[in-house]
């Protein structure tokens, strides 16, 4: 049975919810929120894949993208919901100040582009695919030629 648009609408601002939290900086706001948002049987599908798995895999995400990038911010550029889906268009900034991939921090500022696609049900986020300019970011660190 197709969902609502009231009940799609709740998934946009779920979803805002998150970015809002991750972009607080707050690792406290982001764990309870990631707990709130995220289905306890949660699947990601990001290209760096997380070795937890559930909620904890999302905020082991965010956590690892945190230590490295103090100053993170996502930037939502696009949203496109229909039905039990959610695609985010972001922006995605921060300067490397903490280990990252097992490499020192370089000081540098990035600034890279993803989408992510999120499947909802039961009004949390239960599966979730991230398609993130990798070779960007790796460039803009100097981790690999420009």
């Amino acid at each position: 049975m197709p969902e609502s648009p009231a009940t799609t609408l709740a998934h946009v601002a779920t979803l805002r919810r998150l970015h809002d939290a991750v972009n607080s900086g707050d690792p406290e706001l982001i764990a309870a929120t990631v707990e709130q948002v995220a289905a306890p049987d949660l699947l990601l599908h990001t290209p760096v894949p997380p070795t937890a798995s559930g909620p904890r895999a999302l905020e082991q995400v965010f956590d690892t993208l945190r230590r490295a990038f103090p100053d993170l911010r996502v930037t939502v550029e696009d949203v496109i919901a229909e039905e039990d889906k959610v695609v985010s268009r972001n922006t995605v900034t921060g300067t490397n100040l903490g280990e990252y991939l097992g490499r020192p921090p370089t000081g540098h500022s990035v600034t890279y582009h993803e989408i992510f696609v999120f499947r909802f049900a039961d009004g949390r986020i239960a599966e979730a695919w991230g398609v993130v300019d990798l070779l960007a970011q790796l460039r803009q660190l100097g981790f690999l030629p420009s």
